[in-house]
């Protein structure tokens, strides 16, 4: 029992703690990359003395490219991240050209075309942040020291069981090998669907859903 504490329970429970720390950050860093890009649509509607359909058709749709470009980038494997990375950088360049073409050209005062680009500059690090949580996963080193006990401790501990089921019951030398077998194989489980928050495998991914804050940008 110590021998599957602190081989395999232990090492477990802090990869998937580390991994859900992982996970907590990817969706605060998400949802600010989500608020300040609302924030400068919102000035493109709200700030300019006369805004039109077309530069708001124009933010949404930068913001919704981002966003989608975002999806693309971290569905993806990451031996293609470059390819998938560069197109996510050239919707920030256009968000930027927007802010200075089309909010400070149409009669946006510096003071708030200053505080849009501090808005873009914030997206543009938490976009940082979350690329580098796909990017590293927890220690691989600490993930397969686990890996390695779950396969092989089933066959340590089965004798163990089989000599113990003579004192006690004769179904404790399935039940219980069963039964530990399970959990630890359950909680690797878990670690490795918490690893990648963004592949869309287990209940608690990350689901960036670009047609909705688009469409939601539009409520007034």
């Amino acid at each position: 029992m110590t021998l599957i504490a602190t081989a395999v329970v232990f090492p477990i429970v802090f990869s998937i703690g580390g991994a859900y720390k992982r996970r907590e950050n990817a969706l605060a860093k998400y949802s600010s990359i989500k608020a300040h890009g609302r924030a400068i649509y919102f000035a493109s509607r709200d700030w300019l003395e006369n805004t039109d359909d077309q530069i708001l058709d124009k933010g949404r749709r930068l913001l919704g490219e981002l966003l989608n470009g975002c999806r693309t980038l971290f569905l993806h494997p990451i031996s293609e991240m470059t390819k998938h990375e560069e197109n996510v950088y050239r919707k920030f360049s256009e968000l930027s050209a927007f802010i200075k073409d089309d909010l400070r050209g149409n009669g946006l005062p510096s003071g708030e075309t200053s505080r849009c680009n501090q808005f873009l500059s914030k997206m543009i690090v938490a976009f940082e942040d979350v690329k580098h949580i796909y990017q590293y996963r927890t220690p691989r080193t600490l993930s397969a020291f686990s890996d390695l006990f779950v396969t092989i401790l089933p066959v340590l501990y089965g004798p163990y069981f089989a000599a113990v089921s003579k004192d006690y019951a004769p179904s404790l030398v399935y039940v219980l090998p069963i039964m530990f077998t399970m959990i630890l194989v359950s909680l690797d489980n878990i670690q490795e669907h918490l690893e990648n928050p963004f592949d869309q495998i287990g209940a608690d991914d990350i689901h960036i859903n670009a047609e909705k804050y688009v469409d939601q940008l539009g409520l007034k």
